[in-house]
């Protein structure tokens, strides 16, 4: 960590040039005393991707910044306040602190929180942001956090955790074992010293994986921001054996869509089917994920198109937590029919489709955009239809 980029000259050398390119940076002589230009281009270009996702950091003065790896890295302020929503008590530990995003919002709810970072200069760089932000009850550690908390006499309420990867070349489906620290291995000793644990996933990972090498769930928390799922967050309490709740939230919009179900109940629940009627509902992507095919339907008493399409419909227009549209009409899935509808753009989605959408607007020219959404799926009878739709 290079303090002389904290000085006033630096600061405002920064600020001024966050839109110069950073090609200029590097090779033009700044003449900066005590930093190279490589590192006010670092300092920049991680300052830049904080503007919408670090928004707090972005807009305080004197931050320092990591490389650009540890910001994309790091949960998003939207994603941490999530996290933090979940925290009550007096002590937590964030076992993987990095660069302490979720740390700050999690001091914000709970008595002091002890920051464990094996990374010194990453250490470091999170303990003078944490100054600069005024967050004087968030302790830093520059060391392993599984050793920590063996020695430490602090009692835990909760435990954070966001194991890292230990080999990406493992694919992208992966075992909470494969990661660092390993998890599954070091939980008695983690659930001797704490009450609850919240480990934050992959999306990429699979809820019965998870399951299979965790003891102890109580809630799966599957959280996306604008439809597009970020992290899975698993909350395990000592000697809890009961029913596993999966909570799901989409951020990001006006208001939070949530939906809630038990495992069980999904084991339990059926599924009605019928040709699309006159609206459309497609579950937003964190309860895709989350599996909850068949308690959507029924909760909210709507028809599935197919089985495996995951798409739903109904005569009433509902509040419902995903896309609603309009269905303008239903075609079958043929040269023909699609000529008929004389598109020439249009917001094309699959599901439970043998073609993929690159392959069918070439096929039909058609382009992306408009006003128009077609779905192309399968219908309760195991025909490939197309419904054109509006969305609402």
């Amino acid at each position: 960590m290079n303090k002389n980029i904290l000085t006033s000259e630096i600061q405002d050398f920064i600020n001024k040039n966050l839109r110069t390119e950073l090609i200029t940076i590097l090779l033009k002589p700044l003449n900066l005393e005590g930093v190279s230009n490589k590192e006010i281009a670092e300092q920049i270009e991680a300052k830049n991707r904080c503007l919408d996702k670090l928004p707090t950091w972005f807009g305080t003065d004197n931050i320092y910044y990591p490389n650009k790896l540890n910001i994309e890295q790091t949960s998003s302020e939207t994603t941490a306040q999530y996290k933090a929503g979940i925290i009550r008590g007096t002590a937590l530990l964030d076992m993987t602190g990095g660069f302490g995003v979720d740390s700050y919002f999690f001091s914000l709810n709970i008595g002091q929180v002890h920051h464990c970072e094996m990374n010194m200069e990453l250490s470091q760089i999170a303990a003078h942001n944490f100054k600069v932000l005024g967050r004087t009850n968030i302790f830093t550690h520059a060391m392993d956090g599984i050793d920590f908390l063996k020695n430490s006499k602090v009692e835990f309420d909760w435990v954070f955790i966001d194991p890292s990867r230990r080999n990406d070349a493992k694919g992208k489906v992966f075992l909470l074992s494969d990661c660092i620290p390993n998890v599954p291995d070091n939980l008695d000793t983690i659930l001797s010293k704490a009450k609850k644990i919240m480990i934050k996933t992959s999306p990429l990972l699979d809820l019965s994986a998870g399951l299979r090498e965790l003891h102890f769930v109580k809630e799966i928390h599957i959280v996306a921001v604008k439809n597009e799922v970020k992290e899975i967050l698993w909350i395990l309490e000592q000697g809890y054996d009961n029913e596993v709740l999966v909570k799901t939230a989409n951020l990001g919009g006006s208001e939070m869509e949530k939906f809630n179900f038990s495992l069980d109940d999904e084991k339990l629940a059926h599924s009605n089917f019928s040709d699309p009627l006159e609206y459309l509902y497609e579950p937003n992507s964190a309860i895709l994920k989350s599996g909850a095919f068949k308690t959507v339907g029924d909760k909210f008493n709507l028809y599935k198109l197919h089985d495996h399409s995951h798409l739903y419909t109904q005569n009433q227009l509902l509040d419902f937590p995903g896309r609603r549209f309009k269905v303008i009409k239903t075609i079958p899935f043929n040269k023909k029919e699609l000529q008929k509808l004389n598109l020439k753009k249009a917001n094309i989605t699959i599901r439970n489709f043998p073609i993929s959408v690159a392959e069918i607007r070439k096929k039909f020219k058609i382009k992306d955009g408009g006003e128009v959404y077609l779905f192309f799926t399968t219908n309760p009878k195991g025909e490939k239809i197309v419904v054109e739709c509006h969305k609402i």
